[in-house]
């Protein structure tokens, strides 16, 4: 059965509540297609791979976690950008993206749902950190060494982590940010927490985690968020009775 594009996003945003997250870029509807969808695709990021894919499924709308017309990029629609929307726009597909929204969803979000893929315990937001959400903390079950542990990530992820090991003991507590948000094991080593994993690491990262005693580990930022979006698209298909299928398009980093 289709359903109305009004009423698709609608749902979305009354699950998501983008209005309660101050985000980098706009969350809902960012390209308007076809009034009834039959077809949505999911997948982390709206690049042309996956609108050609979409086109070849025959979808009505892509929900994307990284949309497009973030604060600061250059506004010319032109090279790149040109011919993404040229080609939403020509076959009448919508792009709905919502950023922070998925990352601090309480059940559907990324975070949650890396605490459940991990088996990560009494899971909550770390208090120093806003907006609640983009840092959760718990209790790893059972408690793994940092071998162990990266081990886990890779099968569970599909993606090798990159890892900075500087305790002996197990690993008992965790914090975590999917995506980017590797600055944040300051606030995690802070708390006292015995590791901390993101999507990313940079250069300073490697030095907060052997300065401060605290286990980190790069899990990819692409790794990190597919989980998110793919739940989201999940609760749309059960909520519509619509046909949503997630696509991945690989990405390394």
């Amino acid at each position: 059965m289709a359903v109305l594009l009004n009423e698709l996003m609608t749902y979305l945003d009354d699950v998501l509540k983008p209005h309660l997250v101050k985000d980098y870029c706009p969350n809902g509807l960012q390209v308007e297609g076809k009034e009834k969808i039959n077809k949505v695709i999911t997948g982390v990021t709206a690049s042309e791979a996956l609108i050609d894919a979409a086109i070849d499924s025959g979808a009505d709308a892509i929900l994307v976690h990284h949309g497009y017309f973030w604060k600061g990029e250059n506004p010319t629609i032109r090279g790149m950008k040109k011919t993404r929307l040229k080609k939403l726009l020509q076959h009448d597909i919508s792009l709905i993206a919502y950023h922070l929204p998925i990352d601090v969803h309480p059940e559907l979000g990324n975070n949650a749902q890396l605490a459940r893929l991990l088996n990560i315990s009494n899971v909550t937001p770390l208090e120093s950190i806003a907006p609640a959400g983009i840092v959760m903390h718990g209790q790893l079950e059972p408690p793994l060494d940092s071998t162990s542990f990266a081990k886990k990530l890779k099968l569970i992820l599909q993606r090798e982590p990159l890892v900075s090991s500087v305790r002996t003991q197990p690993i008992k507590t965790i914090a975590w940010c999917s995506g980017g948000g590797q600055n944040y094991i300051d606030a995690a080593a802070e708390a006292g927490i015995d590791a901390f994993f993101s999507g990313e690491a940079s250069e300073q990262t490697i030095h907060s985690s052997r300065e401060q005693g605290i286990d980190f580990f790069a899990a990819g930022h692409h790794a990190t968020e597919r989980c998110g979006v793919k739940r989201v698209g999940e609760s749309l298909a059960s909520h519509f009775d619509i046909d949503v299928q997630f696509i991945d398009i690989h990405n390394p980093v």
